[in-house]
This record gives C-alpha cells, sequence and structure tokens, in this order.
C-alpha cells in the first residue's frame, strides 16, 4: 500500500482519489479458498470417457408398450394382467417377436428396487434391452426416461 508524504503542514486532510483495493483483494482471496476446498467435493471419483452423441431424438411411438408392476407385485401388459411365469410368451406376442421394441416399465412408488430389478430381469431373460423408466412430472403427467438396459 502506498503511502503518501503530506506536503502541507495545514490542519486538513487531503483528499484522496485512489481506489483502496486490500478488502477487495481479501474477499477475492477468501473466494478463491472457499472454491479450491469445494471443488473437489462436487466432482465424481469415478473416472469415464463418456462418448459424444449427435443423434437426434428418437420419435414416440404411436403405440406405445406399458408393463405396469402394481403395488401387490403384479404384472400388468398394456391393461391386461400377466403372470410372471407366462411373461416372456405374452410379450413375445405384443410385440410380434420384435425384441428391439422399447418397453415402458411403469412401477408403484412403494415398489421396492429389488422387485424392480427383479422385472428388469424378466425383460432380459425375455430378450428386451430397450426399456423407458415411467416416471411423474412436477406438472402430474407421466413422461419416459429412456434407458436402455445392459446386463
Amino acid at each position: 500500500m502506498a503511502a503518501r508524504i503530506r506536503e502541507t503542514a495545514g490542519d486538513d486532510l487531503e483528499e484522496n482519489h485512489e481506489i483502496n483495493v486490500t478488502p477487495f483483494i481479501d474477499v477475492i482471496l477468501v473466494l478463491l479458498i472457499i472454491f479450491m476446498v469445494a471443488a473437489p467435493l462436487a466432482t465424481v471419483d469415478v473416472a469415464v470417457d463418456l462418448p459424444g452423441s449427435t443423434a437426434t431424438p428418437a420419435p414416440r411411438p404411436e403405440q406405445p408398450l406399458f408393463l405396469t408392476l402394481r403395488q401387490d407385485l403384479s404384472l400388468a401388459l398394456g391393461n391386461d394382467a400377466v403372470s410372471r411365469d407366462g411373461f416372456a410368451a405374452a410379450l413375445a406376442a405384443r410385440t410380434n417377436g420384435d425384441t428391439a421394441t422399447r418397453i415402458f416399465l411403469r412401477a408403484d412408488k412403494s415398489v421396492g428396487y429389488g422387485d424392480l430389478m427383479q422385472v428388469m430381469n424378466l425383460l432380459r431373460g425375455a430378450g428386451y434391452l430397450k426399456v423407458a423408466l415411467v416416471g411423474l412430472e412436477s406438472a402430474g403427467e407421466a413422461t419416459p426416461a429412456t434407458a436402455a438396459y445392459q446386463p
């Protein structure tokens, strides 16, 4: 910080027209320290090299095939109830054997993660790997979150 020697011996204080940047530098250094401490906490420790995508989003099918897992863990394909034993055959009949068909999976909010994974394993066992999980937005309408399920 620069100091100025007073040239006059009067009682009046001289006006200083320079900006005192010391408090500004102190604030910037404190913010820098905060960001240096917080930045490692905001990163994920798993290193993944994600590929870029230039593909356009797939259009929504006119007749989506919904698989519903109810609260009592019963399954419904569309509006028809289906047993777990006859699930693969019923799914093949509805899709005409096309395993590339995307299945929209809906599950009750009270269904556990393990039960949902069992249904996804049933889909995988039947050869259907394209699964879209359906959830509710804040406005209350159902929207699919599309994900390819890989074993």
